[in-house]
């Protein structure tokens, strides 16, 4: 444990340039702003949204050279005058964290504060020894053993695992709230991915009947142990999906109202899917990115009175809930991760890019 008062070294992987090997660089100095904190990272998740600012030209908002990262857990080391508190915990750090104090934080719209902190894109990102972050809204893991590396509660998982809360399971988790699914819906996600197959789990821990859409037969085949009712192979395509999704709901006696659906592939396929399946009263998130258009008829949401409504990440007043539900194991994150060493990053991306690795990469340093 350290003070704010210590200069604490360390080093960071930059990226440069686009498609470029990132450079391991010496940082001679974290230190806090009063509102600060330093994080020794202990896990940090690689994410799709990493993928596309290294390989796919999305501009990060911090100009390089910036390391990329975003999906973080570790142990506060040093913090500002106002969260001393906080020194020697293991926390969460949000993807997102926003100010808080804006017009648009105390209205409720704190996805589209213009004050916002992400790791990786407006500040220097995770795929280091440490990361200087608001100490607002980081999410403390009181579990006993977490600095430790010993499995948290009945999860199975370290706290280097949970580093994929910050994105890969509390972004589903937030659209899932907003989209007020409860006990008894019916649940349709498109894409399972790292966010994807996270949202079927939840989706399935607050009693809502599934169904997952995916060209990787794998992945679908690997979710009906946690919570899929209904795999169906996208690779047959979209008049095929969603004749099996209407069969399916009529003899399970579901009703054709109402339907939850998810869009985590980040394709141009799986939102037309999305928008084919939406119908009366109906509710699409739209959680995935891409940047291909979609042509469709807006007049669809007049006519069914349904909703379509986008999700940037997830507030971090969710946190505390989510890592509830990941402790006592009803989102299982363990079987869906893999840990390697942050010096093996450039090849775990590139693994990742290439569609290699399967598992949701966790880097420790």
């Amino acid at each position: 444990m350290v003070g704010t008062a210590q200069r604490i070294q360390g080093w960071r992987w930059e990226m440069r340039a686009a498609n470029s090997e990132l450079v391991r660089t010496k940082v001679e100095a974290f230190e806090p702003k009063d509102d600060q904190a330093v994080v020794r990272v202990v896990g940090c998740g690689v994410c799709h949204t990493d993928l596309g600012y290294l390989f796919d030209g999305v501009r990060t908002r911090h100009p390089l050279p910036l390391a990329l990262g975003h999906e973080i857990a570790g142990e506060v080391v040093a913090a500002g005058s106002r969260y001393h508190e906080l020194v020697g915990k293991a926390v969460i750090v949000p993807a997102v964290t926003p100010c808080g104090t804006c017009e648009d934080c105390t209205e409720g719209r704190a996805a589209v504060c213009k004050k916002q902190v992400m790791p990786g894109n407006d500040v220097q990102g995770g795929f280091a020894s440490h990361v200087i972050v608001p100490a607002r809204g980081l999410c403390r893991v009181d579990a006993a053993g977490a600095l430790e590396g010993r499995e948290l509660g009945t999860s199975g998982a370290t706290l280097a695992d949970l580093a994929v809360i910050a994105d890969a399971v509390s972004t589903p988790y937030q659209a899932i709230c907003r989209s007020g699914l409860s006990e008894g819906d019916f649940a349709i996600v498109i894409g399972l991915g790292g966010v994807g197959g996270y949202a079927v789990q939840i989706a399935s821990s607050l009693g809502a009947t599934v169904v997952g859409v995916d060209v990787d037969a794998a992945k679908l085949e690997s979710l009906k142990s946690y919570g899929l009712d209904l795999a169906v192979d996208a690779k047959a395509g979209e008049q095929a999906a969603v004749e099996a999704i209407k069969k399916f709901a009529a003899e399970r006696g579901i009703r054709s109202t109402g339907w939850r659906i998810f869009e985590c592939s980040g394709s141009k396929a799986g939102q037309a899917l999305a928008w084919r399946l939406l119908g009366p009263a109906g509710w699409l998130s739209v959680v995935g990115f891409t940047l291909e258009k979609l042509e469709l008829r807006l007049s669809n949401l007049m006519a069914f009175d349904a909703v379509a409504a986008g999700n940037w990440g997830c507030v971090p007043e969710l946190y505390p809930e989510i890592l509830e539900l990941v402790l006592a194991g009803r989102v299982k994150v363990k079987p869906f991760v893999q840990q390697f060493p942050m010096d093996q990053v450039w090849s775990v991306l590139n693994g990742v890019h290439e569609k290699k690795i399967r598992q949701r990469p966790v880097l420790v340093p």
